[in-house]
């Protein structure tokens, strides 16, 4: 009998954030799959090891994903990965894959999740909290009332000016590199006096910006800033 593909999401950094069955998927999987993509290098791992101290007792599969726009190389290198996981699969074990944050959003994991159903292999996701959802809590702010949208947005491609044109509460993700940039166009659309940022939301580098006046251009792959309007403040 194959094992399973578990999408496990355990939260955007603070281990009280790992859900009772992120956990539990975590103690009955034989393997567990850690990606490796710029500085999510170990992270997720790191995090989940203060929640589960014996997981290291396991066997752990580390997976390079290359931070490339080259699509031919990446999605080479995600089917490769899909094939080491299926071959484990084979063996009828388990496979824990930790991802930061929920595995539904901005996740490696879905790219290997699609792969491996399609060659027939079971694969479950199990929902993480959202790091924008820690970072609004950070913030002591909700991201959405009434009839007000609530929009995700990503901060280092070249869509992000035009959803910045839309209502509602942006959330930019992935800013990272681009934060000087983010700055820009929000200064241009009249975001930029209510944005707020986190950095490294409930990991020990956490930094809390109330103001992207504070906020340095050389912020972390981890850094959302959310943007309301100002009658909603």
């Amino acid at each position: 009998m194959n094992g399973t593909l578990y999408g496990v999401g355990i939260g955007p950094g603070d281990p009280e954030l790992i859900t009772l069955k992120a956990v539990r998927i975590i103690e009955q999987s034989p393997v567990i799959a850690v990606p490796k993509t710029g500085e999510s290098r170990r992270v997720a791992l790191s995090i989940a090891e203060q929640t589960i101290p014996h997981i290291h007792e396991k066997e752990v599969l580390s997976l390079h994903f290359p931070m490339t726009k080259d699509k031919c190389m990446i999605d080479t290198n995600r089917d490769e990965i899909a094939k080491q996981i299926i071959d484990i699969l084979k063996e009828g074990k388990d496979i824990a894959f930790l991802t930061l944050g929920d595995p539904s959003v901005y996740s490696t994991y879905w790219y290997i999740h699609q792969r491996v159903v399609k060659q027939g292999y079971q694969a479950q996701m199990i929902a993480g909290v959202p790091s924008f959802c820690a970072v609004a809590a950070k913030l002591g702010i909700s991201l959405a009332e009434a009839e007000q949208p609530l929009h995700i947005i990503p901060g280092s491609y070249p869509c992000t000016e035009q959803m910045l044109q839309t209502e509602g509460t942006k959330v930019i993700m992935k800013t990272g590199r681009s934060v000087e940039q983010v700055k820009k166009l929000l200064k241009q659309h009249g975001y930029y006096e209510n944005a707020k940022m986190v950095q490294n939301c409930g990991l020990e580098q956490e930094h809390v910006f109330q103001s992207l006046d504070e906020a340095t251009n050389d912020a972390s792959y981890f850094s959302i800033i959310v943007c309301k309007e100002e009658d909603n403040q």
